[in-house]
């Protein structure tokens, strides 16, 4: 029997033929089978939108691009445009996602839910997946719109701080209560609004963030303040005593003079004493209670001077003592508790017959007397103005001020309507006259020896009176001063009869005598003719304009120490008939 010999490599090599064809044919089998699955998933799937592709909802699946969009836009859910509900501190409200520049783009929402592949295996993979696709919407946001949109909030819900306070008005005390300031941080806000957009269905407000301020005083220092203080301060009126006399001050009165500060974080009470005590119903009240010192009178007698009547203390409440006698009693409620003493002061008189001779007040330094047609209204303002500037004491280097002594010519001050000159003619006028007095001060002062600070004379010359030796004055304009320069003080006397008025300085005498030495009238001019109308025309008689110079000679032991010239011009007094 044969042997046969066994090739193994030859074996071995056909073998591997075999497996490969094989492996071949199965790998082809495959690839036309995933082929087949290829084309059918993209038959399946078509080329736009997978089915079951849903956006908030909405089911997109097996629509094109176009489609999805418009069906977006037609059936958007409601969370997409519903108010969101914010916070702003302790305040509930809502801002429309429109508004604030907060929407769905549809088209790119589109976009993103169509098939983003077309690799086999995606495709593939489509035909054997049951779940459905939930794509997340692209959202748009307009920055512009949202920063409106916070801005307005901002100025709707801001919120200034406020501090507490307390204030007096019309005798009631009046409390202004504290408040946080409030304010809406913008910027962090814009980025809240956009994250919580869209707005579930129930969800719990945003809280937009805002920064909180406090104020400096806190409202239970208000309250303090107002139970302790500032209502009992206006609880009722405060009464003063001053021995048996009685002082009520109302709390309209108090209130007027009480204010509020703050200090160290407390409120505290202010009561202004010398505004109170300047308040016509305090004063007028102190009046019957205290008294200024009655000052002596003073007269001459074989060239010296003597007390014609002696003055007098007074009796007087500072300001300092009113407060210190008020304060108390503000926190105090019940009539009894709010009464208190209140404690007074004596004042002496400048002038006494004691202090004349320490006063250097000794001699009489002038006298001047101008007698005038007697007429009421020369009577009234005349001796009203001796009235007033009668008893001036004016003191070594003091300026003393006719205006300021007698005051403004009105009714109220005790002056009528009279004949003045005015714009170069007599007219009607309040204070009409007072001119006499201007001229007997001027005069007195004149050979007294002292020194003139402002004067002026009449715009023509009055024939009374000494030519270039005369003054008038004029509320506001024209004043009459001197200063007192003899080192000693200068009383000064004045009183008035129907037609005449007499001033005299008394004091201490710098000089023996004082003389006037009047130049001759030069520059003569000529008066006009020319009517007057109007109910304050004066008629006028004319009189010639002219210059004169009058000299003040000083002297010691009859010699000549000194000379000074006044110069004074005048012009025409024209004649004046009235229509």
């Amino acid at each position: 029997m044969p042997r046969h010999r066994i090739d193994h490599a030859s074996t071995t090599r056909q073998g591997r033929r075999s497996r490969l064809r094989t492996a071949v044919i199965a790998t082809s089998v495959v690839a036309v089978a995933a082929g087949g699955l290829y084309a059918a998933g993209l038959l399946a799937t078509g080329d736009e939108i997978s089915a079951g592709t849903r956006v908030g909802g909405v089911d997109i699946g097996g629509m094109s691009r176009t489609e999805a969009e418009a069906k977006l836009r037609a059936e958007a859910p409601a969370s997409w445009s519903a108010p969101i509900p914010v916070r702003v501190d302790d305040r509930a409200l809502t801002v429309t996602p429109a508004s604030a520049g907060l929407t769905v783009d549809a088209a790119r929402t589109a976009e993103l839910a169509a098939d983003p592949s077309r690799d086999p295996f995606t495709v593939i993979g489509r035909l054997f997946s049951t779940g459905e696709r939930e794509i997340r919407p692209v959202f748009a946001y307009d920055e512009a719109k949202a920063k409106a949109t916070v801005a307005e909030l901002a100025k709707k819900n801001d919120r200034a701080v406020r501090e507490g306070s307390v204030a007096f008005r019309d005798g009631k005390a009046v409390a202004t209560q504290p408040v946080t300031g409030r304010k809406l941080d913008t910027g962090r806000a814009v980025e809240t609004l956009r994250a919580a957009y869209p707005a579930a269905t129930g969800a719990a407000p945003v809280v937009l963030p805002v920064t909180m301020t406090e104020p400096k005083l806190p409202a239970a220092e208000v309250t303090r303040f107002l139970d302790t203080y500032a209502k009992p301060a206006v609880s009722g009126p405060v009464t003063l005593t001053a021995g048996s006399e009685r002082l009520r001050i109302p709390a309209s009165t108090l209130s007027d003079h009480l204010t509020v500060k703050t200090e160290g974080g407390k409120l505290t009470g202010v009561l202004d004493e010398e505004a109170l005590l300047r308040d016509p119903e305090v004063s007028r009240s102190l009046a019957t209670m205290t008294g200024a010192p009655v000052e002596a009178s003073l007269g001459v007698s074989g060239g010296r001077v003597v007390v014609e009547s002696e003055g007098r203390p007074g009796h007087e409440v500072t300001a300092k003592a009113l407060g210190d006698a008020v304060r108390p009693l503000l926190t105090r409620t019940g009539a009894a508790e709010r009464t208190g003493a209140v404690a007074t002061s004596i004042t002496e008189p400048k002038l006494s017959g004691g202090s004349l001779a320490r006063l250097g007040i000794t001699e009489q330094l002038s006298s001047f007397t101008v007698n005038f047609p007697s007429a009421p209204y020369r009577t009234t303002n005349i001796g009203q103005a001796a009235r007033l500037i009668n008893g001036s004491l004016v003191q070594p280097g003091e300026v003393w001020s006719f205006n300021e002594r007698v005051g403004e010519r009105t009714a109220e001050n005790g002056f009528v309507d009279g004949t003045m000159i005015l714009d170069g003619q007599y007219r009607s006028a309040p204070g009409g006259g007072v001119s006499a007095m201007a001229t007997t001060v001027f005069n007195a002062m004149f050979f007294a020896g002292v020194k003139p600070v402002e004067y002026g004379a009449h715009s023509f010359y009055i024939e009374r009176y000494p030519a270039g030796r005369e003054a008038t004055v004029a509320w506001g304009s024209l004043d009459l001063k001197f200063r007192n320069d003899t080192g000693k003080p200068i009383y000064i006397k004045a009183g008035a009869t129907d037609s005449s008025v007499t001033v005299s300085f008394l004091g201490t005498k710098k000089y023996d005598s004082v003389e006037a030495v009047a130049g001759p009238r030069t520059h003569l001019t000529q008066p006009a003719k020319r009517e007057g109308t109007g109910e304050a025309c004066v008629p006028q008689t004319p009189l010639e304009g002219f210059d004169i110079a009058v000299d003040r000679v000083f002297k010691n032991g009859g010699t000549e120490v000194k000379r000074e010239t006044f110069k004074t011009h005048y012009t025409p007094r024209d004649e004046v008939i009235c229509k």
